[in-house]
């Protein structure tokens, strides 16, 4: 029995780590192999699951629309997403909402060589869908878990080919990151926080 491709897991990551993932790569040399963005801590990633706020939309495209969007988490930093012709339902979203908004939005991890050497870290949206802040704050909860679970395997015994990868491919210390998910988790208010482990 053929098995049917199944889609890869959306990892729910915060916007310091997303645009501190720089290095992308395949597994195979097939044309249509999935890309992925490696995380610094570890992990990973075809597909990536953020909710924040969405606090500038803007057409930069020259002969066709193309919308930017700025989504950002808790913590004040910004993920950039993008959608043009080849994501209509992501770039009419983009068109049509009016920031401030929260928005949860599951995309491909895009890097970009600027002319200076710099990689810039994008969000190529499948979809994006307005939310509430009860939403926004149990996604806080889950990307800290998972951020967290992440980093407890990074400084494990038994690490796994992707850990090895972010070791030789960065030099931030993982427990940026740690710090980060204890930020964000003082900034909810507990009663939230709370029902977002529920």
């Amino acid at each position: 029995m053929a098995s049917t491709p199944t889609r890869e897991v959306a990892r729910r990551v915060f916007a310091r780590e997303f645009n501190d993932a720089t290095y992308t790569f395949k597994e195979s040399d097939d044309d249509r192999a999935p890309v992925y963005a490696l995380l610094p801590t570890g992990q990973r990633a075809n597909r990536v699951f953020i909710v924040g706020t969405l606090t500038e939309t803007e057409d930069v495209g020259e002969d066709s629309e193309y919308w930017q969007g700025r989504v950002v988490d808790p913590n004040g930093d910004t993920f950039f997403t993008y959608a043009g012709q080849y994501q209509p339902d992501a770039a009419s979203m983009l068109r049509e909402l009016e920031p401030p908004e929260y928005v949860a939005v599951v995309g491909k991890p895009r890097t970009y060589e600027t002319d200076d050497g710099e990689v810039n870290v994008s969000v190529r949206p499948e979809s994006i869908n307005r939310v509430d802040e009860t939403t926004r704050d149990r996604w806080v909860v889950e990307a800290a878990e998972r951020t967290v679970e992440r980093i407890q395997s990074f400084q494990g015994d038994g690490v796994d080919e992707y850990a090895e990868m972010a070791r030789e491919r960065y030099d931030q210390p993982v427990e940026n990151y740690r710090r980060i998910v204890g930020d964000i988790l003082e900034s909810l208010d507990p009663q939230q926080a709370e029902a977002g482990t529920a």
